[in-house]
């Protein structure tokens, strides 16, 4: 009961609200790695989601339709993982995170303190990567690395402009790739089908960096981390609806919900 309430949490205000809440209901002795690894692949796919499917909405696909899709694919993941887990007892070693937030905090003054700290590191990060990547654009690299993620995303069907926009999202998040989305979905230089995948994609993985950095630290598996990513690709490309067309013709009008 109290990872659930974690993952609401999360899923309400974000992976950086949810993760205190964590160490505060649950006697870290009492956790697994893979305990630890469900809840961080809960979170990964579904949170923050009044902010960040509000932004997927103005892009065009409906907040409903997209939000059910991420809530259901983490919940049947996480399923999944756990019959793994149970049945092979893999992952059943105590967990060590490197991290525990607001583990010093015995007063009111310092929980505040330790949380305003987390959150100046967590804008921080986000600026540089920001920053990083349009350094990468400018000397090249991302045309590089568009072409390395090119299998995984023609995997999922979104391709051209949309592939360089969730590109953005994947590594800066949502709210970055969907508002850039909105910009060329308005102006019809990308087609809806391909704003519907590039949405979906992004809401099972975006901030890939800054969220396996802080899953990894909270004592997540690396390789079940790794796997979800791969997962990710082929869950997107199950919810095309013209999966089987080509991927270089043209795209058929997708009726948003």
């Amino acid at each position: 009961p109290e990872l659930g309430l974690a993952w609401l949490t999360a899923m309400i205000v974000g992976m950086w609200g949810a993760v205190p809440l964590l160490f505060s209901l649950v006697d870290i002795s009492t956790l697994s790695v893979a305990d630890v690894t469900i809840f961080s692949v809960l979170m990964l796919f579904a949170h923050g989601l009044p902010i960040e499917q509000k932004s997927i909405q103005e892009a065009g696909p409906g907040m409903t339709v997209t939000t059910v899709l991420r809530i259901a694919g983490a919940l049947a993941y996480g399923f999944i993982l756990n019959q793994i887990f149970s049945a092979t007892g893999w992952l059943s070693a105590p967990v060590d995170p490197v991290w525990i937030p607001l583990s010093g905090a015995s007063t009111w003054p310092e929980f505040f303190w330790g949380l305003g700290e987390a959150m100046v590191w967590m804008a921080v990060i986000l600026v540089v990567l920001f920053w990083v990547l349009e350094i990468m654009k400018l000397i090249g690299l991302m045309d590089l690395l568009m072409r390395a993620l090119s299998p995984l995303l023609r995997l999922a069907g979104i391709k051209g402009e949309a592939g360089e926009l969730t590109a953005i999202g994947l590594f800066l998040g949502i709210s970055y790739g969907a508002g850039f989305l909105v910009k060329e979905a308005r102006s019809g230089r990308v087609s809806p089908r391909q704003v519907f995948l590039s949405c979906a994609f992004m809401g099972f993985a975006h901030s890939v960096v800054e969220a396996t950095l802080l899953v990894l630290a909270l004592g997540a598996d690396i390789s079940v981390q790794a796997l979800t990513k791969y997962v990710v690709g082929h869950a997107d490309a199950d919810v095309d609806p013209a999966r089987e067309e080509p991927l270089d013709g043209p795209d058929p009008p997708v009726a948003f919900l």
